[in-house]
């Protein structure tokens, strides 16, 4: 797995958190708690000074800070007794909600109160249980001491109330030994990223003399020779051809890739073939259905699919598609027929690649089956090689495992031969009720795992409204929602999902190997913004290699409106693990039916209860069928259309073919203002070549470009000819910042600094 492909600076930090976590060093003293006095607040009102957050007295509701006002800037800075290496903040809390917690804020850190930088932006849950956060930071992979910690409070719980902080704990490490090498480390590399700011304003305001200077001086390289050497072509020798040759060497040696990997992604969806159960072969291929089940084996791109609901009836067939003949087969009618599980829906499967065996387990059943149904849990399993299903457990309930459930999650870890479950209802038989009342779903499933080669179920967590052991984190129950197994880091990620009337957003993780849980967002309204929507039947993958998450909507729950309702929208949503970020990168909240029948062929219409499968190796997601999320849809549709969607971020190719456009496009700028025909000739021919006319805006601009040579007197834009005539270099400045756009392709550690000069400037 090769990281450094990534480079994102997010990574860098968290992989150096790691080393240091993972080290062995005896030197490395553990964190404890660090001494600080109150250095300055912006207010405080009553007795509520700022000096009480310095004792824990969770009982005593006046021993906090508390602001005067609610109106920003609000702040409290800390200055620590040593300079020191700050690992966490603790916030403590009063031993009950109270509406000034704070439910947004910022924390900075930094050598002296008027330098600082941002280390944390979060907030606290309105509750009785004290919060840690992380707080190192990290430059050039070597943690940066601070002698000021600022906490800057946005939000309250209450609104409009004055913020309050009852206690404050730093944690890290004053020992001079530690301390002062990482000090004098963090001032060298100050001092050498001030030499090369300067380095960097004297080489753009051509400043030669002062630039070669410097940097004879110092012996401080700008940027890597690469870029130097770009430098030169271009700004200095204006040698477009050479500087072409130089970006297609550097495009060669995928030194575009950290670019690449840090854009957006934009979908492609392609149809396989769209909703023909009237006009295909019901033999040919699976027909209309939601609530059913797929998986994939991306080795030999088979994709499998089982069971669903018609909208009539439970289904028991069972089907393989297979991408490189792009056929469907029917592996069996009706797998009850065969040994295999019976007609279900809402059950889940999940495939074992390397045993090449596909495990399915829960199903859901209407509530007059089951008064007369036994209520077990079968389990089976399906060797893909022999063709042949076996029970493995009629009733896993009975042996440890969780009871008959449905709209669970279950994922599997191929190296440990282990099969988690999660989440789910427990169906109950119904209770004698009037006719109008609703039966009894019964409770919520927790945690299990199953281990494959011992036939050994494991109760991990339960739900978080059952009786548990004191002390552990639990993990709140649910249905619908989404869990994924990450091969490398060992977790499972947990996102999503209904509990009763609420539809959820929180984010969860649990670490498989030291049974922890950890909380990425609790679904609160200050995150609501970054994530998707809450709700429930979202489909989402993973791909371990590039360490992103993938979500597909289904039903949410608008809380905006009035009269709040279900709805179903199209978005795709991608979480960045290692930069903790997530990405809207697809969303069409059309609801016109008209819309989407014109659009059947290009993009599926919104949906829930469908299913989607994810090929890591080959990099395609495969959706398939699912209930019609229109509102004007009749009842009881469902969908057999099947789609493949691919994540696309621009190619090298591409990136090759803006930068010659841009080089192109300032070499015409140039020749427009000596040599008019010629510059039409080179514009007609050269500059034609690297448009992108599928680009409005690009080729816009293109047009632009050529009509400006035959109206002289009309003023054109300064981004299209900002050429500025200076008697000895008249291309120095429009030079540079064609040079400074092309930088931007190159990654951050071999580039000058982004920041400029001028700017720390008050």
């Amino acid at each position: 797995m090769d990281f450094l492909k990534l480079r994102p600076v997010e990574l860098r930090y968290k992989l150096t958190l790691n080393r240091m976590a993972e080290s062995s060093d005896d030197s490395i003293p553990s964190p404890h708690k660090l001494t600080y006095s109150i250095h300055k607040c912006s207010s405080y009102s009553n007795n509520y000074v700022p000096e009480n957050i310095l004792d824990d007295l969770p009982h005593d509701q006046s021993s906090r800070w508390s602001s005067d006002s609610n109106c920003p800037p609000q702040f409290l800075i800390l200055k620590l007794e040593k300079c020191s290496l700050v690992e966490s903040i603790t916030f403590g809390k009063y031993e009950k909600t109270h509406v000034c917690n704070l439910r947004k804020f910022m924390v900075y850190g930094g050598l002296t109160e008027e330098n600082m930088v941002e280390l944390l932006s979060s907030g606290l849950k309105n509750d009785h249980v004290p919060e840690k956060f992380p707080l190192k930071y990290v430059v050039n992979d070597h943690a940066v001491p601070f002698r000021f910690i600022k906490i800057v409070p946005i939000l309250s719980h209450g609104p409009s109330f004055n913020f309050s902080i009852w206690y404050l704990q730093l944690m890290g490490t004053d020992d001079t030994e530690i301390v002062q090498p990482a000090l004098l480390r963090y001032n060298r590399h100050r001092e050498r990223e001030a030499i090369r700011l300067c380095l960097k304003h004297f080489r753009q305001h051509n400043y030669s003399e002062a630039f070669e200077t410097l940097q004879k001086k110092t012996k401080i390289s700008l940027e890597h020779p690469t870029l130097t050497d770009l430098h030169n072509k271009l700004v200095l020798s204006g040698d477009y051809e050479a500087c072409e040759s130089l970006i297609q060497e550097a495009s060669n040696e995928h030194l575009f890739d950290h670019y690449i990997s840090m854009r957006d992604y934009e979908p492609k969806w392609s149809l396989i073939y769209a909703n023909t159960a009237d006009t295909v072969n019901e033999d040919d291929k699976p027909g209309m259905r939601g609530g059913h089940q797929m998986c994939i084996d991306s080795d030999s791109e088979v994709l499998y699919l089982f069971g669903g609901w018609d909208g009539s009836t439970d289904l028991a067939d069972f089907w393989c598609y297979s991408v490189v003949t792009n056929q469907w087969t029917c592996l069996s009618k009706n797998t009850t027929e065969e040994g295999g599980p019976s007609a279900r829906s809402c059950h889940k499967m999940c495939l074992d690649p390397q045993r090449r065996q596909i495990f399915t387990l829960g199903r859901y059943l209407e509530s007059g089956v089951r008064n007369v149904s036994p209520l077990k849990s079968d389990f089976y399993v399906y060797d893909i090689d022999t063709n042949k299903w076996t029970l493995i457990c009629d009733d896993t309930g009975s042996e440890g495992g969780p009871k008959l459930i449905f709209d669970h999650q279950m994922c599997m870890d191929t190296d440990t031969s282990t099969i988690y479950v999660f989440g789910g209802r427990i169906l109950a038989r119904r209770t004698t009720l009037s006719s109008d009342e609703r039966p009894s779903e019964g409770a919520f499933s927790g945690l299990y795992s199953y281990h494959i080669p011992t036939n050994t179920w494991k109760l991990l967590r339960q739900d978080c409204n059952s009786t548990s052991h004191p002390g552990v984190q639990q993990i709140k129950s649910r249905i619908c929602h989404s869990m994924l197994f990450h091969p490398y880091t060992r977790k499972l990620y947990i996102f999503g999902g209904q509990r009763g009337r609420d539809y959820l957003c929180d984010f969860i993780t649990y670490q498989v190997d030291a049974d922890q849980v950890d909380i990425l967002s609790d679904g609160s309204k200050k995150d609501s913004a970054r994530l998707p929507a809450a709700g429930f039947t979202q489909r989402a993958t993973i791909d371990p290699e590039l360490h992103e998450i993938h979500v597909l909507s289904g039903l949410s729950k608008e809380k905006e409106k009035k009269e709040s309702s279900k709805d179903v929208k199209n978005s795709f949503w991608v979480y960045y693990i290692n930069q903790n970020r997530w990405s809207c990168v697809y969303k069409n909240e059309h609801r016109d039916p008209n819309y989407w029948h014109e659009r059947q062929t290009v993009e599926p219409c919104p949906r829930f209860a469908h299913q989607l499968v994810y090929d890591h190796v080959h990099k395609k997601h495969y959706l398939f069928g699912g209930n019609h999320g229109g509102k004007n849809a009749p009842p009881n549709t469902r969908l057999d259309d099947f789609w493949v969607l691919q994540l696309c971020r621009p190619t090298r190719d591409q990136i090759m073919r803006r930068c010659r456009y841009l080089i192109r496009k300032h070499r015409f700028q140039e020749m427009a203002q000596t040599n008019p025909i010629k510059a039409l000739a080179y514009l007609q021919t050269e500059l034609a070549d690297t448009v992108n006319h599928k680009n409005e805006e690009e080729t816009k601009e293109f047009h632009l470009l050529a009509s400006s040579l035959f109206r002289p007197n009309v003023e054109v834009p300064d981004h299209l000819l900002n050429v500025q005539i200076q008697e000895e270099h008249p291309y120095h400045t429009t030079r540079t910042t064609l040079f400074d756009t092309l930088v931007g392709f190159f990654p951050e550690d071999m580039s000058q600094p982004s920041g400029n000069l001028v700017d720390l400037m008050l």
